[in-house]
């Protein structure tokens, strides 16, 4: 339990960490290079474009995860003795977690990244927030390679010119062929790519268990939820108005979930 409390508070410091790490290179390394082209447009220029989308991209990374912490799940006080968690709580939709120390509503899991647990009020804001670092991290990622094919003169046409690029890096460090900054951002590259895959699997795996009316813990407990129409158990998550909350890191809005809570 104690290994758990522990990295309850690395994970969370770790993204920060990769975050604070992506955003001092966008600024410091990959929009200067895109400034030195004298006969782009100002208004379309490329560092401009490149800008606006990675702050949109990282804001609301950044602003679902704050919302993830936020937001925590319902506590159900009333169930915190083991007697009373089997006959007042319905294991379909509850569950004690021993890192948080509570039972939560209708609980998938504990994101040890959030350091909170994932349930009933938050569930939106980490598939969100699960979305827009998988983005953030590829998009990075691609801003890195052109950084890195400019400044080293590579050629990333060839399929596996990305798997051989950090074997061959390595050497060329050694060697003195290659800086320590440019091999900092060649490691970053893996690191966003292993990051942007994993946020992408976790999100499309939780909307399709959203999809299903399905949490991970009852699916890990192999509990047999009614199925319910797929329409229905999407705008209990994200609500009728799910496209201005795609857009913007916000609350839920018109959820079913809101509605019972306002009640």
């Amino acid at each position: 339990m104690l290994a758990l409390r522990l990295l309850n508070v690395v994970a969370p410091a770790y993204f920060l960490c990769i975050s604070l790490v992506t955003f001092a290179l966008q600024l410091f390394l990959f929009l200067p290079s895109m400034r030195e082209d004298p006969a782009a447009a100002r208004l379309c220029s490329p560092a401009l474009l490149h800008g606006a989308l990675f702050l949109f991209l990282s804001t609301n990374a950044l602003g679902n995860y704050v919302l993830v912490i936020q937001n925590s799940p319902d506590d159900l006080d009333a169930c915190q003795g083991a007697s009373a968690r089997k006959a007042l709580c319905p294991p379909p939709s509850t569950h004690f977690c021993r890192v948080c120390a509570r039972v939560t509503l209708r609980h998938d899991h504990h994101c040890f990244f959030t350091g909170n647990c994932i349930g009933s009020r938050n569930m939106r804001n980490f598939v969100l927030f699960c979305l827009y670092t998988s983005l953030a991290c590829l998009y990075s990622m691609v801003a890195g390679v052109a950084y890195i094919s400019a400044v080293l003169s590579i050629s990333f046409a060839h399929p596996l010119a990305f798997l051989t690029l950090l074997p061959t890096s390595i050497s060329q460090f050694f060697s003195g062929a290659v800086l320590g900054s440019e091999m900092f951002v060649i490691l970053m590259l893996y690191l966003w790519f292993a990051v942007g895959l994993a946020c992408a699997g976790f999100c499309c795996h939780q909307l399709l268990l959203i999809l299903r009316g399905q949490t991970r813990h009852q699916v890990r407990k192999g509990v047999a939820v009614r199925a319910g129409p797929w329409r229905k158990n999407l705008q209990e998550v994200f609500g009728k108005r799910w496209l201005l909350g795609l857009l913007v890191p916000m609350f839920n809005v018109g959820s079913e979930s809101s509605k019972q809570r306002d009640k």
